[in-house]
């Protein structure tokens, strides 16, 4: 396979997107967790990673599969926040119904990739999806119970992770697209 420019572009724009989605997540997940005063402008920052994500993508899928992907995202996100409050507060029936809703749309969103990219496997971006969610309540229940040190190896099994997202999205389509990427 050829590299252009424009391959590794696309490349680094979507490793920047999904490494900003882990930190940005990390950093709300802290802020949460230890009732820090600057979570409401983290959790905000966090939210504008599905806005991003639309704007790298409309040009290949248009503005309302755009639109649809970062108001899938943002549903990650904040269900997320609400898994993570609900845990802090102790109230397990609201963490378990958060925790459902989120592999759900974590479901939701892989289906949809594969709808609009059919070299992104519905059942390849559910386990993506599945394992990340896995890893972020891991990091979150180290930040609850103060076990640091088993937050930031989790960190980093999410960094990597991130990393695998953002090329399985490049690499899906840079194939639909290829007519895009010759220079």
């Amino acid at each position: 396979m050829k590299i252009t420019k424009s391959k590794v572009d696309l490349m680094n724009k979507m490793r920047m997107l999904w490494e900003q989605h882990g930190a940005w997540t990390r950093m709300a997940v802290t802020s949460i967790a230890l009732g820090l005063p600057d979570e409401e402008l983290v959790v905000n920052r966090l939210l504008q990673n599905p806005v991003d994500f639309a704007n790298a993508l409309k040009f290949f899928y248009g503005e309302k599969s755009a639109s649809k992907f970062s108001d899938l995202l943002k549903s990650h996100l904040v269900i997320a926040a609400q898994l993570v409050k609900a845990a802090k507060a102790g109230n397990n029936k609201a963490a378990k119904e958060a925790e459902k809703k989120w592999y759900e749309n974590a479901d939701e969103l892989a289906t949809f990739m594969n709808y609009i990219n059919p070299n992104w496997s519905m059942e390849s971006w559910k386990a993506m999806l599945h394992e990340h969610l896995s890893l972020v309540k891991a990091e979150a229940v180290a930040m609850l119970t103060k076990d640091y040190a088993a937050g930031i190896k989790v960190y980093d099994k999410i960094e990597s992770q991130v990393l695998e997202m953002a090329d399985m999205m490049t690499s899906g389509i840079i194939k639909q697209f290829s007519y895009k990427f010759t220079k």
